[in-house]
C-alpha cells in the first residue's frame, strides 16, 4: 500500500516537471499544445475515492497554473475532467466490473479500451480549458479546431507513453 502511494507521489512530480519544463514550451502552429499532465488523473487506480481524485486534480492543475501564470484555468479544467472520471469509467466498465488491483492501462484492458477512455477524458478537459481560455462565442470554430488538434496530439502522446513508460 505504501508503495502505491509513493509511486503516485513520484508520478505527480515527474509528470508536473515534464509538463512544465519540456512540454509547455511546445506550441505547434499556435494550435497544438500537448497536455501530458492529464495522464496523472487518467492513470489513478480504480479504487481511488472520488473525493481524493478531485483534490489531486486540483493540486496538479494548480501546480501547472502556478508555473504557467494561468490562475485557475488548468485547475478548473482538470477538476472538471476528474469529476467526469467515474461516469466515464462506469460507461466503459467490463460486464463483471473492474478487477481489484488493476489500473486503467493498456496492459490491463487493451489499447481500444484505453484509447476510448483517454480520448473522452482528454476531450472533456480540452473543451473546458479552451472555452474558458477563449471566452468568446465569436471564436467558436477556431476553438473547436484547437480542441480537436490538441486532443489528438495529447491522446497520441499518452497512449504511446503506455508502451514506453508503464508496465504491468
Amino acid at each position: 500500500m505504501i508503495r502505491i502511494y509513493f509511486r503516485n507521489i513520484l508520478r505527480f512530480f515527474t509528470v508536473l516537471f515534464l509538463q512544465v519544463l519540456l512540454l509547455d514550451n511546445i506550441h505547434l502552429g499556435g494550435y497544438l499544445s500537448p497536455f501530458f499532465y492529464l495522464i496523472f488523473i487518467i492513470l489513478l487506480p480504480f479504487e481511488t475515492p472520488n473525493w481524493l481524485v478531485l483534490i489531486l486534480a486540483f493540486l496538479m492543475g494548480l501546480s501547472v497554473d502556478f508555473f504557467n501564470g494561468t490562475p485557475g484555468m488548468h485547475a478548473s479544467a482538470l477538476v472538471f475532467m476528474a469529476f467526469l472520471r467515474p461516469f466515464i469509467l462506469k460507461n466503459f466498465s467490463p460486464r463483471d466490473g473492474y478487477e481489484s488491483g488493476s489500473y486503467p492501462r493498456v496492459f490491463y484492458y487493451g489499447i481500444e479500451w484505453f484509447t476510448k477512455y483517454a480520448i473522452l477524458m482528454i476531450l472533456a478537459h480540452h473543451f473546458f480549458y479552451y472555452f474558458v481560455e477563449s471566452y468568446r462565442i465569436s471564436e467558436l470554430f477556431y476553438t473547436l479546431f484547437r480542441i480537436i488538434l490538441s486532443t489528438l496530439l495529447t491522446t497520441v502522446i499518452i497512449v504511446l507513453s503506455q508502451f514506453f513508460i508503464y508496465r504491468k
